[in-house]
């Protein structure tokens, strides 16, 4: 059996450090991950793909909120594939839907086209659906790698049972990112109810800010929100068991 890929998800540089420093096999690069992620900048992108040992794996979503970009926006969209590709990066992730929360086919084969040889991902956009395995089929005609998913709840492990059925679904004909809330403490009970093959975390922590001097008339800055080494050396040495 193969072993089971590792990818960190990282809005920061620190985190992507952090994740190429333990090994993993790739990151999901992005920013803003209090708005459940959006496309990071350009210097982060590139600074990335030209320095990183991992794969890089480039979340493209231009704005928070739902999954159903109008015409600019998706120009933007297409700029930023564009970009991702002329640097180096190894994929990009998307996930584009209708009002009635099919997967938007056209949409989605037009980026598969334009990204060539880069890996396109289908990203959590699945787990708001209306029907998952219409929308699996979907996916896997429209020519994505992959399609990260919480089995259509908030966190994997709530919807650990559904992603065992949307697994064994996919068999062999695309994979199936397992990722949302997984930590150390629950990585494996979702394995051995999914028997996932990839996962994805991000391992967060708040790091400890290096300023001696704070003003005391303004509420403090809370310290950057990064991966934490610790968190990912323990998960991936729970992963080389599985």
């Amino acid at each position: 059996m193969r072993r089971v890929i590792t990818e960190v998800c990282t809005d920061n540089i620190n985190s992507a450090l952090a994740a190429d420093r333990a090994g993993a096999d790739r990151i999901e690069l992005c920013q803003a991950l209090s708005e459940g992620g959006l496309t990071p900048s350009p210097a982060l992108i590139r600074y990335c793909c030209e320095n990183l040992k991992l794969g890089v794996m480039v979340l493209i979503r231009p704005r928070g909120g739902d999954f159903l970009y109008n015409e600019v926006e998706f120009d933007l969209i297409k700029r930023d594939v564009l970009y991702c590709k002329e640097s180096g990066a190894g994929g990009v992730v998307v996930g584009f839907l209708d009002k009635d929360g099919n997967v938007d086919k056209q949409k989605l084969k037009e980026i598969v086209d334009l990204a060539g040889g880069m890996e396109v991902v289908f990203h959590r956009a699945f787990d708001r659906c209306s029907e998952w395995r219409v929308a699996l089929e979907d996916i896997i005609e429209s020519g994505c790698c992959r399609i990260l998913t919480s089995g259509l709840h908030d966190t994997a492990y709530e919807g650990r049972f559904l992603l065992k059925e949307i697994i064994e679904s996919a068999g062999d004909r695309i994979a199936i990112l397992v990722g949302s809330g997984v930590v150390p403490g629950n990585i494996n009970d979702i394995y051995n109810v999914t028997g996932f093959r990839e996962v994805h975390f991000s391992a967060k922590h708040e790091a400890v800010s290096g300023m001696r001097y704070i003003r005391e008339t303004i509420k403090p800055i809370r310290g950057q929100i990064e991966s934490s080494d610790k968190e990912i050396a323990q998960i991936m040495d729970i992963c080389a068991t599985l």
